[in-house]
């Protein structure tokens, strides 16, 4: 379907530059991005216009990682670091969606809250079981959202009830990424949960999978201080928790990799991650909410290491990605003043960034609104914001205002120019 869209644009070109056009149209063919025109060219002359005039439009934020199976409990228990949080809470509540029933009501739940929410592409962890995680991408599919869905490997160092046999594992993995082909939308991604969770022959299968079948990985690494020691124990013949990955080739060695967190680098290893391009999911509440620490994302950003914004359900305590950029700019700001002294955090146009463009990367041409990126597009409802100053304030002013202000609301959301809201 051909169409265009008509409002106030704002897009990030790059990292430093926010791109603006006042009462401009966006024309999408077949779910494409054409550009922004002040006037539409004649060839475009009668197709279907949403007339979205005076509103605010941008691209469709990207939420870089988050587990479903947590959002049933997100808000509590924020009193624990990483470790006992998992071990407390976290993995007895995972292992209740071996329970179909329990798992279609709490996926249900989920999934209407993320189609619902400011998030047009996702990359997320489900659980071991494979019943629920294809349950989960089968309610995500027929949303028209777009992302990756991760079956969770884990043999070791989990409670009884959500820890797989190595072979069981594998089986299941292969069973899985079968079943998952004839999604259009939502595709596998491979997910060893994290170094301590997954044994070395765990490790070496999944990558023996990754290459078979040219699939992308996602995983979790140097998080907390204790889990980093941890690693190091763990793992035979490594300097750094990065080379806990790159052992088995699952650090952006064959394929497109997320790794989330990553606020404790390895001065060795932070320069294999940028070698192999791998991608930093930045979580800014759940590195808050458990005590993990402040990443220093500015000093990635500015080392052109790849970085896209996450919510990091249930760690993170949120799932508008609007707060994401808030919280990224906040502990920016703290780092840059107790840690590196320098007065020099995330700004706006850097967090609007990373939620767009950067983390958009990922899934190819995603995160703009120029010619031939996929046309994903959030027009903002700013109806709740005190309106006395806004006739005085620029484009760019009033999408810094709805970041603050705006408590996440929309009023209409575009997935690979199909109109989910």
């Amino acid at each position: 379907m051909n169409f265009a869209i008509k409002g106030d644009i704002l897009y990030s070109y790059d990292k430093k530059t926010l791109v603006s056009k006042k009462d401009s149209y966006v024309v999408c063919e077949n779910g494409i991005s054409q550009g922004i025109f002040k006037t539409l060219p004649n060839k475009y002359k009668g197709i279907k216009i949403y007339d979205y005039t005076n509103k605010l439009i941008i691209p469709g934020l990207v939420d870089m990682h988050l587990h479903a199976p947590q959002y049933s409990f997100m808000g509590l228990h924020m009193d624990l670091e990483l470790i006992e949080w998992l071990n407390k809470y976290t993995f007895p509540e995972e292992s209740k969606y071996k329970n179909m029933k329990y798992a279609k009501l709490a996926y249900d739940i989920f999934v209407n809250e993320l189609k619902k929410s400011p998030t047009t592409r996702f990359s997320l962890f489900a659980t071991i079981h494979v019943p629920a995680t294809l349950y989960l991408m089968e309610k995500l599919e027929k949303t028209n959202l777009k992302g990756f869905v991760g079956k969770v490997n884990m043999d070791r160092n989990s409670v009884k009830s959500l820890q797989e046999k190595t072979s069981e594992s594998i089986r299941d993995t292969l069973k899985w990424v079968e079943k998952s082909q004839d999604f259009k939308n939502i595709k596998p991604i491979i997910t060893p949960r994290f170094t301590p969770s997954c044994s070395d022959e765990l490790m070496l299968d999944l990558s023996n999978i990754v290459k078979d079948k040219n699939l992308p990985v996602q995983s979790h690494i140097s998080e907390n201080r204790a889990e980093i020691k941890w690693v190091k124990e763990l793992v035979s013949g490594i300097n750094c928790y990065e080379d806990a990955y790159d052992k088995f080739e699952l650090l952006g060695t064959h394929t497109n990799t997320i790794m989330a967190h990553y606020v404790w680098p390895d001065e060795k290893g932070i320069e294999k991650i940028k070698k192999n391009k791998v991608w930093i999911a930045h979580s800014p509440s759940s590195n808050r909410n458990l005590s993990s620490g402040l990443a220093p994302i500015k000093r990635y950003l500015d080392m052109g290491i790849k970085v896209g914004l996450a919510t990091d359900i249930a760690g993170g305590s949120y799932i508008s990605m609007f707060r994401a950029m808030e919280d990224a700019i906040t502990v920016g700001k703290i780092r840059s003043c107790v840690v590196d002294n320098n007065h020099n955090g995330v700004n706006l146009k850097e967090a609007f960034y990373m939620a767009t463009k950067g983390g958009g990367s990922f899934f190819g041409k995603v995160g703009s609104f120029e010619k031939g990126y996929e046309f994903d597009a959030l027009v903002l409802d700013e109806s709740k914001i005190p309106t006395v100053l806004m006739p005085k304030l620029n484009i760019a002013e009033r999408f810094e205002r709805f970041v603050y202000m705006g408590n996440g609301m929309i009023s209409g959301k575009f997935v690979f120019g199909k109109k989910i809201v």
